[in-house]
């Protein structure tokens, strides 16, 4: 037929897996969802030429070759050299932002360090600019710019993450509250500045208190010393990631701003792939593929079916909070495919197909997430009147509860644990707590490590911990943030070249992969570091950058002073948005209930599910506030907001959301049908509010509604 009408014919295998033992797999996958015929796989596997020619031998060796090999460079070769995903940087363009952002960063640094800029901070700023701008990331930076001036305007701080503190750019441009400069004092008044370049200070925080000199103003302290390189690369040329935490309220709104700034059809969700994961090979498909036969199969039999199916594409997805902007001169599908979520076609959502990783050299991704500390900070600015910024991050009573439970007022006995962070971002969770046992910090910097440590892999356990144990080492000095590296080898007398190198082969984990470069050790051998430094290097797997490390402790240390110094606006604003469990039921019915409740789940510690386990986590929190005095008073039908707690004369009212079975959407209608007037029965009540039998008659057993009568209807026989 090919010859009668003129075109060439090629052969083809269909390849749908490599090796035929795979046709097992798709058979699995198939069987799984309930393909009738997933048993008649046909032998679609990846054939070699030689299996190629004896498949099409009917055809006679010459013909077999021509469809086989001839014919199918042919085709091959007819084809233009073609890449499927298009080379080269594509960021959008907002006019005159080079400008802009140059004339920002002057202007702030000026307004902090004076007139006649310091030495230190007008080379590190023009060093950063020169690479910003020389390479093109100016846009990236007035986007971050405006989104974080947009959430401050709108209430609500903006948290960095990742290491674009390290940059002291990103910092004049308010993208962040890391100042990576060295330690120093700046006086807000004549702006007198005192700096210390050699490792004076770890960082400016920590430094003693000091009144001016020329003037007498107390001095402001600050200084993080991170250099620029962990951000931008040690020729400032990498492509710059900045990722910033956003109020999980104002979320969206955030994204809607992309989009206004670089118009719709542009901006994009970032899409996910996402594949099988171990569990759900075995327990899903493995499982289900022969329960559909009648067959029970062995654990063994379920792990050798489940190892060709990990990771085999399962659905698509779309990042929490990634947002990819295409140039208004370009196209998407210049870069490319875009779709639904899950092939929902029905969604509202536009994704990119490709995952972001196979696009993020052509495309700018933001990375706008949204987190529990910003909600949390304007939660207790609005409770309080105070302004989160003006809190000293330096404060001892707030620093002591890292180490200790006087400055609550309660001792350790009465909430069973020897430090009072319970609640605390980044420091709350038992390992943390053990962190901090093991250590007893009395810095903010070893705040810092302390988060670095946590975050880290191999950095800790087993490694950092057991040096401070035996005493080899403090916590100031092990190795627990990729940027100390550098700046600890620098100081030793490295080549800021080959401190930086170390560094980026150490926070990679090659180092512990492949072994630590003999040049490298040498390097460190001949400037006097010490031998169990190089060791700790050569067992870490993964590290935190500091800046991220510090962004997350100058959050948690806010919300910890308020713990200390306003207890109840604290507890409002910790139950209202970080707790995940909280029960009105078991929690709210006073001291002793509660006490009983915490009993029984400590007995069932091995058995209890997710969700019980959330629900100790905030019990512990609450045990801890009847500790220190606190109470709840009873949830009322008119006074209780929908989802918040409130202060009510020095006492917590719970929300709706608390009771069992209330979802937030029904507290919403309950909170609203309460604005409408006193409810006339418990059928008025349903009646305005729809919320289910099942709740209602919960409630009632709660004693939530008083005498309320359960009909409008009156008796004759009550006259």
């Amino acid at each position: 037929l090919g010859e009668k009408l003129g075109k060439p014919v090629v052969a083809t295998c269909d390849v749908h897996f490599m090796d035929p033992e795979d046709e097992l797999y798709r058979r699995v996958l198939q069987g799984a969802q309930g393909y009738g015929d997933a048993d008649m796989q046909a032998p679609l596997y990846f054939r070699t030429t030689e299996e190629m020619l004896e498949e099409f031998s009917y055809l006679g060796e010459e013909k077999a070759y021509e469809v086989v090999v001839t014919n199918t460079n042919k085709i091959a070769n007819m084809i233009d050299k073609v890449i499927p995903l298009k080379s080269g940087s594509y960021p959008p363009s907002i006019e005159n932002c080079e400008q802009d952002l140059s004339d920002m960063c002057h202007e702030f640094a000026h307004k902090v360090y004076g007139e006649k800029l310091p030495k230190v901070v007008e080379e590190r700023m023009e060093r950063e600019l020169s690479c910003i701008l020389g390479y093109g990331f100016a846009v990236m930076y007035m986007i971050a710019h405006k989104l974080v001036k947009k959430s401050n305007e709108a209430g609500y701080l903006v948290g960095s993450r990742g290491s674009v503190g390290s940059s002291f750019a990103a910092f004049l441009a308010g993208i962040t509250e890391v100042n990576a400069l060295c330690p120093h004092y700046v006086c807000p008044n004549c702006k007198h500045s005192i700096f210390f370049e050699n490792g004076e200070y770890n960082i400016g925080i920590d430094m003693p208190d000091k009144d001016c000199p020329h003037c007498g103003t107390r001095m402001k302290k600050d200084g993080f010393n991170i250099p620029f390189e962990t951000f931008l690369g040690f020729k400032g040329d990498k492509v710059p990631d900045i990722d910033l935490n956003f109020s999980g309220e104002y979320q969206a709104t955030a994204h809607k701003y992309v989009e206004e700034l670089f118009g719709e059809g542009y901006v994009f969700k970032a899409g996910t792939i996402g594949t099988i994961a171990d569990k759900t090979a075995v327990g899903f498909y493995g499982r289900k593929y022969y329960e559909n036969k009648g067959i029970i199969p062995t654990q063994a039999e379920l792990k050798r079916v489940s190892k060709g199916l990990i990771d085999v594409k399962n659905t698509t997805g779309q990042h929490p909070g990634g947002v990819i902007v295409c140039p208004k001169t370009w196209d998407i599908h210049d870069f490319c495919p875009v779709q639904h979520p899950a092939d929902k076609k029905d969604s509202g959502i536009v994704t990119t197909h490709f995952d972001f990783h196979s696009i993020h050299d052509n495309l700018l991704k933001l990375d706008i997430l949204g987190h529990d500390d910003p909600s949390t900070i304007r939660m207790l600015e609005d409770l309080t009147g105070i302004d989160a910024k003006e809190i000293p991050l330096d404060d001892p009573k707030t620093m002591s509860i890292f180490s200790g439970t006087d400055a609550l007022g309660i001792t350790p006995e009465q909430i069973n644990s020897k430090v009072g962070t319970f609640g605390v971002p980044e420091f709350g969770t038992s390992f943390t707590r053990q962190m901090l046992l093991d250590t007893l910090p009395t810095t903010f910097y070893e705040l810092v490590l302390i988060a670095g440590l946590s975050h880290g892999t191999d950095v800790w356990l087993g490694n950092a911990q057991e040096l401070i144990k035996a005493g080899t080492a403090t916590l100031s000095e092990v190795v627990a943030v990729r940027d100390d590296i550098m700046t600890y080898l620098i100081l030793k007398g490295l080549e800021p070249g080959m401190a930086f190198k170390i560094m980026e082969f150490v926070r990679k984990g090659r180092a512990a992969k492949e072994g630590m470069p003999p040049d490298f050790e040498q390097a460190m051998v001949e400037n006097n570091v010490p031998a169990w430094y190089i060791d700790s290097c050569k067992k870490i797997k993964y590290m935190f950058p500091k800046a991220h490390a510090a962004a997350y402790v100058m959050m948690a240390y806010r919300i910890a002073y308020c713990k200390v110094y306003y207890p109840l606006a604290y507890y409002a604003a910790y139950f209202s948005i970080r707790a995940n469990a909280f029960s009105y039921e078991l929690m709210c019915q006073g001291k002793d209930k509660l006490e009983y409740y915490i009993r029984d789940y400590k007995k069932r510690s091995d058995s209890l599910s997710n969700k019980e386990q959330d629900t100790l986590k905030d019990m512990r929190l609450v045990q801890e506030m009847y500790a220190r005095g606190y109470e709840f008073l009873p949830i009322d039908l008119y006074k209780s907001k929908a989802t918040k707690f409130h202060i009510v004369d020095g006492k917590l009212l719970p929300p709706f959301s608390t009771i069992e079975g209330m979802g937030d959407k029904a507290a919403d209608a309950v909170e609203m049908a309460a604005a409408d007037g006193p409810y006339l029965s418990l059928d008025d009540f349903r009646q305005r509010t729809k919320v289910s039998k099942t709740v209602i008659d919960f409630m009632a057993d709660l004693g939530l509604f008083g005498d309320l009568p359960t009909s409008n209807q009156l008796s004759l026989f009550d006259f």
